[in-house]
């Protein structure tokens, strides 16, 4: 009998891998819990989710926003994005089943309800955005065992109660926007221990307390950029040890309720770069060290209390900065 070609041999072996390459099913568990979620959002989504398999299947491309990666001989779902289509509802706790997504992108929609407490299962996950939507109650506790998070938009919701200490938790987060909820109470002292947290905007809410109180922990914030404490009930004054922030460039504090005398050494942040003082009860003058900062932009310290021939920097040319954020 004629032996066959090497090389038809080695077709006739890898062939089958190949076929089995393209054949891949998506992980049962993921396809469950996608078409779970389809049923839930309704109408504005199905037109665009087509098929029974939400990484695609044959001729059927992957569901719109939907992201997969291959896992073994499975696909898993590894992003959902699904912004901006007005989906009403409850936030859809199958989500919590999709064990190994890294990116849940759902903000300005309508979703409304709490934040279920499954949360905690999505160890994975380095982005979660809800921002623009109508969520409310608390942010559970959970929500501290995403230890891989890095960036956490919740800003412009209904969120209320206190910002719970297990955001210290996180050490890899970067990015907190918790702005234009309903929170009260303290900012937790804890956050200062994230070592990697660049901007934190915790403006518009109800907090109460004094900055002495955040940044009581000694080597606190290392890395942060940005503060932006503005429009809540804060008191007390600004602490001379608000300097050891050595790489802050924006401190927005206006619309308090703080007082006292701006320190000095706060010109010796070498890159601030803009700082809002306005609308408090400060009183005393301003150290000409801000006027010759290198840096220092605009600087807003009207409606306060400081002496006469105190010159504000910037009063004519408001700067709006609160509402920014920065999605990569």
């Amino acid at each position: 009998m004629a032996r066959l070609p090497f090389s038809l041999l080695l077709f006739l072996f890898i062939f089958p891998l190949l076929l089995d390459v393209g054949v891949s099913k998506t992980l049962k568990r993921d396809v469950k819990a996608l078409n779970e979620i389809k049923a839930s959002l309704g109408w504005r989504v199905l037109y665009t989710w087509v098929g029974d398999d939400p990484c695609g299947d044959g001729d059927l491309p992957p569901w719109s926003g939907v992201t997969c990666s291959a896992q073994g001989d499975y696909r898993v779902v590894t992003e959902l994005e699904v912004y901006a289509v007005s989906i009403v509802g409850p936030f859809p706790v199958a989500v919590t089943n999709l064990l190994d997504l890294t990116r849940l992108d759902l903000h300005n929609n309508k979703l409304t309800g709490p934040i279920p407490s499954q949360i905690g299962r999505l160890k994975r996950l380095s982005i979660l955005n809800l921002r623009w939507n109508k969520l409310q109650d608390v942010i559970p506790p959970e929500i501290g065992e995403l230890k891989s998070l890095t960036h956490l938009y919740l800003s412009f919701n209904n969120f209320k109660g206190e910002i719970p200490k297990e955001l210290a938790n996180l050490p890899e987060l970067r990015y907190l926007y918790l702005q234009e909820n309903r929170f009260s109470g303290r900012i937790p002292a804890e956050l200062g221990n994230l070592k990697s947290l660049r901007h934190m905007d915790l403006g518009n809410n109800h907090l109460v307390g004094t900055i002495r109180e955040l940044i009581r922990i000694e080597g606190c914030f290392p890395a942060l950029r940005n503060l932006y404490l503005n429009n809540n009930y804060l008191t007390g004054g600004i602490p001379s040890q608000l300097a050891n922030l050595a790489n802050l460039e924006i401190l927005y504090l206006s619309q308090n309720k703080m007082s006292g005398v701006v320190p000095p050494t706060l010109a010796h942040i070498p890159r601030l770069t803009y700082l809002y003082l306005d609308h408090n009860q400060f009183s005393g003058g301003i150290a000409d060290a801000f006027y010759e900062h290198p840096f220092l932009k605009e600087m807003y310290i009207e409606r306060n209390s400081f002496r006469p021939g105190v010159k504000p920097i910037g009063i004519h040319k408001v700067l709006e900065v609160s509402d920014t954020e920065f999605l990569v």
